[in-house]
């Protein structure tokens, strides 16, 4: 039998969440075929078998996550459906390669070390001595419907499904059992506290407080008001990630922030002329197109902006492209279009439209999200007047774009309304100096200011 593993779709990624068989046990296969659709902390994608034959075994089930390389299923012969895998490989991880960083994290270990933190010391310090942990009560036959008490603080494996599951019905999932690989809770752990067959585990109920033994001295500190009760909320993968990258970011690159407005009309005109000549079925193009056009000429001018930093040394970069921030119902992805300069404005705003529709329908491969050299970061479509981003590493800086909006200029002597957008530069203080920003800046505005040039060049 062939072992089908959990992929590893990208350097950070460390487990990935099974959500559903598209192929049963017993089903045929041919090679390429989709036989499990599975989410990593980006993107949702499928898995194809590797060669044919016949699905004979599934070894976790659907919401279930899983650590890389876990076999999640056998292929094999028609006559091998049904029969038990080898016991090397029921649900274990499968010639797991040594444990590596993360890649960002791997990428700055010089500026991650920068940082310490105080938490030990404090913890030695303030907290009192431990008393010897309680047994936890045994929980022969774990799952199906047994319950248990956790210790505080005790880690629960239980996948986003699980959980949602569990908060639909009222379960304590603290007190369930679990019978997946690890003691993870699983769908069937549920089943018969979701049917009724048992009452659902609830959180026991808080002890009431014992009377003071004697009246205590009147306080002259401020009393600490308690925080407000909400119930928990499941944090994305995406979500979870873009944090990590962006503390990250902000604890190690030291960020300055330089504005410029920019006047927009003759670029809003170009444009309506442009889509005007397109005809029905000719793909718009979008002011972010202007703008992406318009940076990545602008880096061909000043390639210093085009640099990364990483590991304390710079880095040159011999094509530019660029990332799309891309806003999704869980979080933030930011696809690049490579050798932007390069590309027609009709090229890029194909791009631009198809990479925002298959990162909403969770149809990115890895290789379109995990690299760039320069992001641009656009909230004008929101009514955001102007923003400030945060770079994303090893980048050395991000461009953010506020809304057109009418404003008084003066053109020829003269006052007169213009349509007039803020772009701001976030830069890395090791890579590039205000000048080389200011002037970055003043290219990008030349570009736009002039559309023309974004035709022909």
């Amino acid at each position: 039998m062939a072992q089908v593993i959990m992929p590893k779709m990208g350097d950070a990624m460390e487990e990935g969440t099974l959500l559903k068989w598209l192929k049963n046990p017993g089903d045929e296969v041919a090679e390429g075929d989709p036989i499990a659709e599975i989410e990593t902390d980006k993107v949702t994608l499928e898995i194809e078998a590797a060669e044919d034959g016949f699905l004979t075994q599934t070894m976790v089930n659907e919401g279930d996550v899983v650590p890389i390389g876990t076999t999640i299923a056998m292929i094999g012969a028609e006559d091998e459906v049904g029969q038990a895998p080898p016991a090397e490989a029921a649900a274990q991880p499968a010639a797991a390669p040594a444990e590596e960083p993360p890649a960002e994290m791997a990428q700055e270990p010089q500026q991650a070390a920068t940082v310490p933190s105080a938490q030990p010391e404090a913890a030695a310090i303030s907290a009192p001595p431990e008393a010897p942990a309680a047994t936890p009560p045994a929980t022969n036959g774990r799952g199906n419907g047994q319950v248990v008490e956790r210790r505080p603080g005790e880690r629960l494996r239980a996948s986003p499904l699980v959980k949602r599951l569990a908060a639909e019905h009222g379960i304590d999932l603290a007190r369930v059992a679990g019978s997946g690989p690890g003691g993870r809770i699983i769908k069937d752990d549920l089943k018969d506290y979701i049917s009724g067959a048992k009452p659902a585990p609830q959180a026991p109920a808080a002890a009431p407080e014992a009377a003071p033994a004697a009246p205590q001295p009147a306080q002259t500190a401020p009393a600490v008001t308690a925080a407000p009760k909400g119930a928990p909320a499941e944090l994305s993968k995406i979500k979870a990630r873009t944090g990590e990258r962006m503390s990250l970011s902000k604890q190690t690159i030291p960020h300055y922030y330089v504005t410029s407005n920019v006047d927009m009309t003759e670029a809003l005109a170009f444009r309506a002329q442009v889509n005007a000549s397109l005809g029905e079925n000719g793909v718009r193009v979008s002011v972010n197109d202007l703008i992406v056009k318009a940076a990545a000429l602008a880096l061909r001018e000043h390639p210093q902006v085009n640099r990364s930093f990483e590991n304390g040394q710079l880095f040159d970069h011999d094509s530019i492209d660029v990332n799309i921030a891309i806003a999704l119902e869980g979080g933030l992805i930011a696809p690049f279009i490579p050798h932007a300069d390069e590309k027609s404005l009709g090229t890029i705003a194909r791009m631009t439209k198809d990479l925002g529709r298959r990162a909403r329908e969770g149809g990115l491969t890895p290789n379109e999200y995990q690299g760039g050299t320069f992001t641009i970061s656009n909230l004008g479509m929101f009514d955001v007047a102007e923003f400030i981003a945060v770079i994303n590493p090893p980048q050395a800086a991000i461009l953010a774009i506020g809304s057109v909006t009418p404003t008084p200029v003066i053109q020829d002597g003269e006052v007169v309304v213009g349509q007039v957008m803020k772009i701001t530069l976030s830069a890395d203080h090791r890579v590039l100096d205000g000048a080389e920003v200011a002037t970055f800046l003043q290219a990008v505005k030349r570009y736009l200011e002039h559309p023309m040039l974004l035709a022909v060049s």
